[in-house]
């Protein structure tokens, strides 16, 4: 059997509250009543009234207040409240309306006044609480579509920066670099980025992107590339296209990595000083994602093992580094590199070279045997 509906009549007005509640109740309606601003608040929360009939004077609180208050509340904004009062002016009907009344009604109560009203509100009240349910109804499908699409796109995003990410692997099979050259300067770029007050997103870019800054060495020949002894002046050039061959490879997409990784590729080779190459850009010309590319990649190219020479140690390459500042590489980017070289270092041993692990296993495990 279905409830009957509830109205909450609040009114300080024993006699008052006494003459609505009867009126309603031989109307077949169930009452909840309040003496009080604070106790109407209470019972509107509580009782979950389908109207509310509000005096305007109350011990504690004014009725428009009491009105203002369950208005701004999300689950009672659409229950009708009818302000119920002796002050028949227009300035107290006007503030009512303006504090969110649906209807006014005057003292002394008209029963049958009263009763077209409270019919009218509850048809409105019916009206609004079907289109809130079907507001709610469209907020959970449009979001659960958003979190499917959202998700659809992260796996779209991370299937895309895992291709580009294999892109970059590629020109290491063409080169004595190893998978943990990579894995170094992308993260040597990341820190040097957040260090210099990139913003996190651009971090993220410059991880990502710093993998492809040689793509361009899957043109160059392998008579050039692989080269053990010194290249001759001719050579030189060829090499040196790496970086425009890469920037072409990589040029044309509108992902924000991709663009990045087409600048890494064609400027980390240019220097501070305008000696560097393709195109001799001089300190700020230089893109800030190819300045920091070109110095990670300077320092783990330098202390690294190569086929043409030996690795050098951290000191010395932190030596040609400090006094390269301000020729070949931005100081900016110099002065960070050595605020976070402690971090640089945890880079170096969490992602030594494949061949420098298994010479220290071999190396612990003669030493295992002669104890």
């Amino acid at each position: 059997m279905e409830e009957p509906t509830k109205i909450l009549v609040v009114d300080d007005d024993p006699v008052n509250l006494m003459l609505l509640e009867t009126i309603l109740q031989q109307l077949g309606y169930q009452v909840a009543k309040a003496v009080t601003g604070t106790e109407a608040l209470e019972k509107a929360q509580t009782e979950k009234p389908s109207i509310i009939l509000l005096d305007i004077m109350l011990p504690d609180i004014s009725g428009f207040e009491v009105c203002k208050i369950l208005k701004s509340k999300k689950e009672l904004s659409t229950t009708p409240i009818v302000m119920v009062t002796a002050l028949g002016d227009r300035e107290s009907k006007l503030k009512g309306l303006e504090v969110g009344a649906d209807e006014y009604l005057v003292k002394p109560i008209d029963r049958v006044e009263l009763l077209l009203r409270v019919k009218n509100l509850l048809k409105v009240k019916a009206y609004n609480d079907y289109l809130e349910g079907i507001k709610d109804l469209l907020e959970r499908e449009v979001n659960k579509r958003t979190q499917e699409l959202q998700e659809a796109y992260k796996k779209l995003d991370n299937a895309y920066l895992e291709i580009i990410q294999r892109l970059g692997r590629a020109a290491e099979y063409r080169d004595d670099e190893t998978g943990e050259h990579i894995q170094r300067m992308s993260r040597y770029c990341q820190i040097l980025a957040r260090e210099i007050g990139l913003s996190l997103e651009e971090q993220k870019e410059i991880l990502y992107a710093s993998p492809m800054h040689d793509v361009g060495k899957i043109g160059i020949p392998d008579s050039i590339l692989l080269k053990q002894g010194p290249l001759t002046d001719e050579e030189f050039e060829i090499m040196k296209r790496h970086t425009i061959i890469g920037a072409e490879i990589l040029s044309g997409s509108q992902h924000p990595v991709l663009k990045m990784a087409e600048t890494m590729a064609l400027t980390h080779h240019e220097r501070w000083d305008g000696k560097g190459y393709p195109h001799g850009l001089q300190g700020e010309e230089i893109p800030i994602e190819g300045r920091i590319c070109g110095l990670a990649d300077f320092f783990d190219a330098c202390t690294s093992h190569r086929i043409y020479r030996p690795a050098m140690n951290n000191r010395e390459v932190l030596e040609v580094i400090k006094r390269e500042s301000g020729r070949h590489f931005d100081p900016l980017i110099v002065e960070a590199f050595f605020d976070i070289f402690p971090e640089i270092q945890e880079i170096q041993k969490t992602f030594q070279d494949s061949r420098v692990k298994s010479t220290l296993k071999i190396l612990e495990s003669l030493k295992k045997g002669d104890g």
